[in-house]
């Protein structure tokens, strides 16, 4: 009897061209490129499940995901799969993890055995043709030190709704933010945000609030009523997908180091 053996992977992409990761009939999608290629390179039909999903235009430095096969790997596949794939995709590695027993005990899980997701987000404050469609470009005052008392207000919340896309299928809202931070690199300023796990668009509706509290359009003090009210009318607009970055997915140490 043969037991299929899983997988993970690691890759990244720029989310440009694609309508985010999760396949979706007529659309160009990284998850339905990498079940493709891995189909057509293994011979047999391969899902990969994502630690996650990115909208439309958000791009991944990293992004992890995992399959299952029966057989063992080509030595070449993860050549083999990057010349495949279109330029915006790039595979890193992909190694096995069949022996591991996730924290449900049915094999390690790329999505629910990851114990911290961590994004960015860029604001260009000068424009920059090489950050088209990389980073938000704003042009205006910012007081970058009350958005950083702001961003430092988050971490003292659980529950995330206000920044939630609404009518999302979720069993609860509660998020723990354990990093949230702006510095500036030259013309960008980068947002940092670190948790367990993030809702839908929620990274990208707090920083269209934290924006608005550096513009003076709100206070402090708003942004705890924003975050008390449970209403996402409530809270700021989203910021553009193009300027938002999944740069990191943590598991615990003995998945292996995936940061060399």
């Amino acid at each position: 009897m043969h037991f299929s053996l899983r997988y993970f992977i690691q890759l990244s992409y720029n989310g440009s061209p694609f309508h985010g990761w999760q396949v979706q009939p007529n659309a160009s999608t990284v998850q339905g490129y990498i079940n493709e290629g891995l189909t057509k390179l293994l011979g047999k039909s391969v899902e990969v499940v994502g630690a996650g999903r990115t909208d439309s235009g958000v791009h991944a430095r990293m992004m992890m995901a995992h399959f299952d096969f029966i057989d063992d790997l080509p030595g070449d596949l993860v050549y083999r799969l990057n010349r495949f794939l279109p330029d915006e995709i790039a595979i890193q590695k992909i190694w096995p993890v069949g022996h591991l027993p996730g924290k449900d005990g049915k094999g390690a899980h790329a999505r629910f055995d990851a114990i911290s997701r961590t994004y960015e987000y860029w604001v260009a404050r000068k424009k920059d043709p090489f950050l088209m469609n990389r980073a938000w470009y704003w042009h205006g005052p910012l007081d970058i030190d009350l958005m950083q008392q702001a961003a430092d207000i988050l971490k003292e919340y659980k529950d995330f709704e206000s920044f939630s896309k609404l009518h999302t299928d979720v069993f609860t809202f509660d998020c723990r933010i354990d990093e949230a931070y702006f510095e500036e690199r030259g013309n960008l300023l980068v947002f940092t945000i670190k948790a367990d796990r993030f809702l839908r668009n929620m990274v990208r509706a707090i920083i269209g609030t934290l924006m608005e509290v550096g513009q003076g359009k709100r206070s402090l003090e708003d942004l705890r009523k924003v975050l008390l009210s449970k209403d996402r009318s409530m809270a700021g607009t989203s910021a553009p997908a193009y300027g938002l970055y999944l740069i990191d997915v943590a598991y615990p140490p003995e998945y292996t180091s995936i940061h060399e």
